[in-house]
């Protein structure tokens, strides 16, 4: 699905074990960078890499968050959540419905 943020680009994906994955999610699946916890993700954020992806400054230790979980680098998901990978969070279904604008379903 094509989806705007802030009248922005961005790539989503709607949490759940049975809908299409993304290319970027199931490489970074297969990288072991995004791991399944019952009905739950973790997801390493700094390793992202969707299509429509901001520019990063580094940081001191020269990676993103400082690569560290105690630094925030990680995020958790629950089905029916929304990984945003272009902006690297993950938002629930309602705070998706009002900021984002869902442009066309593929």
């Amino acid at each position: 699905m094509l989806v705007r943020y802030k009248d922005h680009p961005v790539s989503v994906w709607e949490i759940s074990r049975t809908s299409e994955q993304p290319d970027w999610f199931e490489t970074a699946l297969a990288k072991k960078e995004i791991f399944w916890l019952d009905n739950r993700v973790r997801i390493l954020m700094s390793s992202l890499n969707p299509p429509y992806q901001k520019k990063h400054r580094l940081g001191s230790g020269g990676t993103v968050g400082g690569g560290v979980d105690a630094l925030g680098v990680y995020a958790y998901g629950d089905v029916g959540d929304f990984l945003d990978a272009t902006n690297q969070r993950v938002v629930s279904r309602e705070k998706f419905l009002a900021a984002y604008q869902i442009v066309e379903d593929e």
